[in-house]
């Protein structure tokens, strides 16, 4: 559960940071970070189509660079975009000024008001200078589709035991994650629908 639903301290570490929406409003807020790629980003955007469904995607500047193709039907799409830095760089693992230029030169690309940290983490440095210029998103619920150790029917199971009113959902646009999700996507949107969810994205 530590790892599935963030506690209350870790949360303190970011206190404006958005970790999860309103408690009284039954929706929830779907998100996908580390996209796009051709082999799963195609995939999880038809789902959503079939579903009616709209989410936000947090990417990595360098995937938009090698596919802008990709990036361009997202938008196209009507889905949500936000900035997930250029290199997928690490927060702690850096200079403070290394890794906001990364994250600015990701936006050059995304251009977006939103930004989550890879791995949700950064030193508090970072987290300065980033909360002023972008809304930082983090996650009420990580469904943890990239692990080796959980099936699609795992991934399935987090969503029907976290989700609740407000949640900030994080599925993964990624490699790791995608076997499962093509079973796991639309068994978790299919549950999250019967359940009287709706779907929303980020002002």
């Amino acid at each position: 559960m530590f790892i599935e639903q963030p506690s209350i301290w870790l949360r303190w570490l970011y206190p404006r940071a958005s970790w999860r929406m309103d408690h009284n409003d039954h929706s929830v807020y779907l998100t996908f970070d580390d996209g796009p790629i051709p082999e799963s980003t195609p995939f999880i955007l038809q789902t959503l189509k079939e579903f009616g469904i709209h989410a936000t995607f947090f990417m990595v500047g360098d995937n938009v660079r090698k596919y802008p193709e990709l990036y361009k039907q997202i938008v196209a799409d009507g889905h949500q975009v936000g900035n997930h830095t250029y290199h997928h760089l690490g927060g702690f693992k850096h200079l403070t000024s290394t890794y906001v230029k990364d994250t600015n030169r990701a936006n050059e690309l995304i251009d977006s008001h939103l930004f989550r940290p890879p791995h949700g983490c950064m030193s508090h440095a970072e987290y300065l200078w980033l909360r002023r210029k972008y809304r930082i998103v983090m996650w009420d619920l990580v469904t943890r589709d990239y692990s080796k150790w959980l099936t699609a029917d795992d991934v399935v199971e987090n969503v029907k035991r976290y989700a609740r009113n407000g949640s900030i959902i994080t599925f993964h646009d990624s490699l790791k994650s995608i076997e499962k999700l093509h079973t796991a996507l639309p068994r978790s949107l299919q549950w999250l629908k019967e359940q009287g969810y709706s779907f929303k994205v980020f002002d």
